[in-house]
């Protein structure tokens, strides 16, 4: 070999494998490689151009990522080598599309191409192995990256918190914090998702406090994002001081502090609310008219929930499900039957929740043939596979019916094991 040539191996194994589910990244450098600059090599092919750059810029940005990794391929078979810019796009739509096989050989060529030390590079390779779920490797790589910013702390504190690692991810934040960096409004807005998941409101104080300091709490997502993290942790006290606070409030802001009243027991408050909201001229967008469905059907006033259903212009599938739950937590179950039937016929497709509320239902209305059409399509109709609530809701209809031998078998059939409240 000759001095300065570069011999650089990626070693991926266990790629696909069904029990170790952990590619383990290996990089291999001979000292010709460690000695090399950094320089990306000319002569793998040639670079592209810069209408390819933007179309693959263009395809990332309006979400055509199965597209995008076509024009990837299509630019690699006619011998075009992506540039530190492109990387980072491709490497989106990897992750979007979690076809982390792809993804494993755009860093190979990464590595290759002399690109492993580019700060944005390696971010996105961050971010496709935490959204693949490999968070052991998506740390390696990020422990690689000699100077990271902050796009490279949020890339590894959103990968802990996607995989439900919310301890792991404030721990993440306060060594962000440590090297003096500030973090930016979105990883603000991450880190507090992650003390709610966790209900840990000590430590959500702790970071408000860092917010009043830092005077980002004038940001609406970043107050929002307070006022949803106490109003989820039960200290509505302090949510409405952060709300009442905020010199500018939008749709979210209203939704979040109407959704605490409603679910930390306070229907009163968060009735006046909604109406205070009504006075300022706060349309319902699908947020806020769904918190006001589910506040109205609380409050057992389907009328008015009715009401502000018909009144809004987007209805998406949240709103629909808040609607028929209403139907079925007030007795209209055959109502709520009915409304399904109309979801299904302009497109929105149900997901477990729309069947755990049409299951509930048929429970408490012993309908039982109705309750085994609607599990059985589940998965022959709507390709959802049954969760353990599906099947307790199933085992309660039938136990209600005096089914109890059907029931019993059918606790025998769960492919999980059944919990307190499953059967």
């Amino acid at each position: 070999m000759n001095a300065g040539q570069t011999n650089i191996s990626l070693n991926v194994e266990g790629v696909g494998d069904q029990e170790t589910h952990t590619p383990r990244l290996q990089l291999i450098q001979t000292p010709q490689a460690c000695s090399r600059s950094h320089s990306p090599s000319r002569s793998l092919s040639r670079q592209l151009s810069p209408e390819h750059d933007l179309e693959i810029r263009g395809l990332v940005s309006n979400d055509c990522f199965d597209d995008t990794v076509e024009f990837y391929s299509l630019t690699r078979s006619e011998g075009f080598l992506p540039n530190n810019f492109t990387f980072p796009f491709v490497l989106k739509a990897c992750a979007r599309l979690l076809d982390l096989q792809l993804g494993v050989k755009i860093h190979t060529l990464v590595v290759k191409a002399g690109f492993d030390y580019d700060v944005f590079v390696k971010t996105s390779l961050v971010c496709l192995y935490a959204k693949c779920g490999f968070l052991e490797d998506a740390h390696k790589v990020f422990g690689d990256i000699p100077e990271k910013n902050v796009v490279s702390w949020t890339a590894i504190i959103s990968g802990y918190i996607g995989v439900g690692k919310s301890r792991e991810a404030i721990d993440m934040f306060r060594r962000l914090l440590e090297t003096k960096l500030v973090p930016d409004s979105f990883t603000i807005v991450r880190v507090l998702s992650a003390c709610t998941q966790l209900g840990d409101k000590n430590c959500g104080e702790r970071i408000h406090k860092w917010i009043m300091e830092m005077g980002m709490v004038r940001n609406v997502f970043v107050a929002t994002s307070v006022v949803d993290m106490y109003a989820k942790c039960g200290n509505m006290e302090k949510a409405r001081g952060v709300f009442d606070g905020m010199p500018k409030k939008d749709i979210v802001t209203w939704g979040a502090m109407i959704q605490g009243y409603a679910l930390n027991g306070l229907p009163r408050e968060a009735m006046d609310l909604f109406l205070q909201m009504q006075r300022e001229n706060f349309l319902c967008n699908p947020v806020v008219g769904t918190a006001s469905i589910d506040l109205y059907a609380k409050c057992g006033s389907m009328a008015r929930a009715w009401e502000v259903f018909k009144g809004m212009k987007e209805k998406d599938r949240v709103v629909w499900n808040a609607i028929i739950s209403g139907l079925v937590m007030n007795g209209d179950v055959k109502i709520s039957f009915g409304l399904f039937g109309q979801a299904e016929k302009i497109g929105i497709k149900p997901d477990g929740n729309t069947f755990i509320a049409l299951l509930c239902g048929c429970s408490h209305a012993d309908l039982v043939d109705e309750g085994r059409q609607y599990f059985n399509s589940m998965d022959c109709v709507f390709s959802l596979t049954p969760t353990v609530e599906h099947y307790g809701c199933m085992v309660d209809l039938l136990g209600r019916a005096g089914l109890l031998d059907e029931a019993h078998q059918m606790i025998r059939n769960m492919p999980m094991e059944a919990n307190a409240n499953g059967g």
